[in-house]
């Protein structure tokens, strides 16, 4: 349990989560997957990498429980840190990173997603932000790589979700496969761009990085201080009291 790094082909990393039942990351979990990403980066044998899931779904973004046992704001403030770290390890990988994604991608997972360079998933698999239903905010900055300006702003009040074929025919998925095909349709992606010279992958990445429209650090740090607006406020608190007790023990 927790965040594990294979190596199943030449030049590609697999770096895989699993904290049961739903892949809900706590504060330690965010830190140790922005670890392993930039770990995975900084090797020069590597050249792609796959970011997948164990279990039920590919995430359901943070840890809610640990948050409300905390009596003050130190859990908040690290999962705020956390996805940021973890976010920011995606997209400032040295290599192009591949989410495999399957079941539900929510919340923080929209956050990793937005932020790879290529999406395959199973066809199970399922978007979204459910945040204003959970006390939070954020990750509209990644919702917006994801799929057009006024479907993520309908998505985003709503709390809905979307599917893998509607994300695939906004272009933001590259492949939508059956779940036992999953794992083999990402590592096929991965080892076709792991074929290419390494140094040149890297500047690759490193270019188109350059030329990002939105720079997502800041971008999502603006919206994380509208969550701790909502959280002084007493909003947050009240809206995720009423989640937990619609969602049971």
């Amino acid at each position: 349990m927790g965040v594990s790094t294979t190596s199943p082909d030449r030049g590609v990393r697999l770096v895989t989560v699993d904290h049961p039942p739903v892949n809900a990351l706590p504060v330690r979990g965010w830190y140790e997957l922005a670890d392993a990403l930039r770990a995975a980066g900084r090797d020069p044998g590597v050249r792609c990498v796959v970011l997948a899931a164990a279990g039920r779904g590919f995430n359901a973004g943070v840890d809610i429980k640990e948050i409300q046992r905390d009596t003050g704001h130190g859990a908040l403030l690290g999962a705020n840190r956390g996805c940021y770290e973890a976010f920011a390890a995606v997209y400032e990988c040295e290599v192009p990173v591949v989410a495999a994604v399957h079941g539900f991608c929510l919340g923080g997972g929209i956050g990793l997603v937005g932020n790879a360079d290529a999406i395959v998933a199973s066809d199970d698999a399922t978007f979204g932000l459910p945040e204003l239903d959970r006390g939070a905010l954020g990750a509209a900055t990644h919702l917006a790589r994801l799929v057009p300006q006024h479907l993520m702003r309908a998505l985003y009040y709503t709390s809905r979700t979307a599917t893998a074929a509607e994300l695939h025919a906004h272009g933001s998925v590259w492949k939508v496969v059956p779940r036992d095909g999953l794992m083999a349709a990402a590592l096929e992606l991965a080892g076709e761009i792991a074929r290419k010279d390494g140094t040149l992958i890297r500047l690759a990445k490193a270019a188109i990085n350059g030329i990002d429209p939105v720079d997502v650090r800041h971008s999502y740090r603006f919206e994380q201080g509208f969550t701790f607006e909502a959280n002084l406020g007493g909003v947050a608190d009240r809206v995720r009291d009423a989640f937990g007790r619609e969602e049971g023990p």
